[in-house]
């Protein structure tokens, strides 16, 4: 009976197994993309409509056929804001979930607390931080690790020459003490020289913090030309208010984070004449027609818009096309080179000439990022809307 029961059970374990090859093996069968944002937390009026734009770039790429018939499936995660919450779900992503790579997550600090575990698991990732950090070699190999924003170094030197251009050289500081301010910290000093800038203040504050008077105080007795607060989220808003009731009336720059109605709507009449590096689709309407991202970026808002009614709830801000770039870029390399970790990594790698929402993308081993100064563009708040600064 023991041998006949042996017998039974291996041929069911082959049933199994070849029943299980072939499912892996199905043309039809979805691949698997992780997607993690903050959907809670402080930064949650970033992180979740960019979870409903990774849905709709999933959506617009399954409409199209999906990846050579394959649909794409999102999975998704909520990081809270935390750091750590990132950590754990990048590992049931990698382990658990066996998804062929990932997009997000949305802060530069959750983004560093992936770093080691997507680099060594060996499964690509495009992260849609603000920050510099992931993709720096000097926190770390970033072989599987890309992301969509602009650098903080191309958005403090695109900002450094519009105040070279407006002879704006004795600067004060004002940096958020999170990854991210600090990593504009660094650039912002490391590129000064290079530009004429002189920092007369250097001041910080949390990012949880709602009144940075003290701190503006100090800057108004230093006496500068102009002010640079590097943040994201309503911290920024709440410096320019503190500002003006201060009186103080030198030119605000923020940083690449900020563009977006909700800073207007926080700021108030505060934010008039506030100005900041930031990507085209700020300001759509005002490009040529020669700009080759003039018709990608009006069918992103038509989509956005019309289609989809993200806008009701979500007005477009510059972080909206961070996830559709990085999910159609990540596609464009599956169709070229499946789904297998290395080679999709180096199919990722190789994109050049990609026009985006965010820009022109052209990725390197050195450049994990690709996007270069002519995909910003400085902005103003003018009569409450973002105009191109003059």
């Amino acid at each position: 009976m023991s041998r006949v029961l042996s017998r039974v059970l291996v041929a069911a374990a082959l049933v199994i197994f070849v029943a299980g090859g072939a499912q892996a093996k199905d043309p039809k069968q979805p691949i698997k993309i992780g997607a993690f944002f903050a959907l809670s937390g402080p930064v949650a009026p970033i992180g979740t409509p960019t979870k409903l734009v990774a849905e709709m770039a999933v959506d617009q790429i399954n409409k199209a056929g999906g990846i050579n018939g394959r649909p794409l499936e999102l999975i998704i995660g909520d990081t809270e804001s935390d750091p750590a919450k990132a950590a754990t779900i990048a590992k049931k992503f990698i382990h658990s979930d066996q998804v062929a790579a990932i997009i997000g997550p949305t802060s530069t600090g959750e983004g560093m607390q992936v770093k080691k575990i997507v680099e060594e698991a060996g499964i690509p990732i495009f992260m849609t931080v603000g920050g510099d950090p992931p993709i720096m070699q000097q926190t770390g190999p970033f072989t599987y690790i890309f992301k969509s924003p602009q650098r903080s170094s191309t958005a403090i030197t695109k900002l450094f020459e519009y105040l070279k251009e407006k002879k704006l050289t004795k600067v004060a500081m004002l940096t958020a003490s999170d990854p991210f301010g600090k990593d504009g910290a660094v650039w912002l000093e490391k590129l000064a020289p290079d530009y004429g800038v002189t920092f007369v203040a250097k001041e910080s504050f949390g990012p949880k913090d709602t009144d940075m008077t003290p701190q503006l105080t100090k800057i108004k007795n230093a006496g500068p030309d102009a002010i640079i607060c590097w943040t994201i989220g309503p911290a920024g808003a709440i410096v320019a208010k503190n500002k003006a009731q201060l009186g103080i009336t030198i030119p605000l720059f923020q940083c690449h984070g900020q563009p977006g109605p909700e800073y207007i709507q926080l700021a108030g009449k505060a934010s008039e004449g506030d100005r900041m590096p930031s990507t085209k689709l700020m300001v759509a309407a005002e490009l040529p027609d020669t700009d080759a991202q003039k018709k990608v970026i009006q069918n992103f808002i038509r989509l956005y818009t019309d289609v989809y009614h993200f806008d009701k709830q979500f007005p477009i801000n510059t972080h909206s096309g961070y996830a559709w770039d990085a999910i159609t870029i990540v596609a464009d390399a599956m169709r070229k080179a499946g789904t297998d970790p290395k080679a999709l990594r180096a199919a990722i790698e190789g994109t050049k000439g990609y026009v985006g929402i965010s820009g022109t993308y052209n990725l390197s081993p050195e450049d994990h990022n690709g996007l270069g100064l002519d995909s910003m563009v400085i902005i103003q708040v003018q009569d409450g809307k973002f105009k191109t600064a003059k």
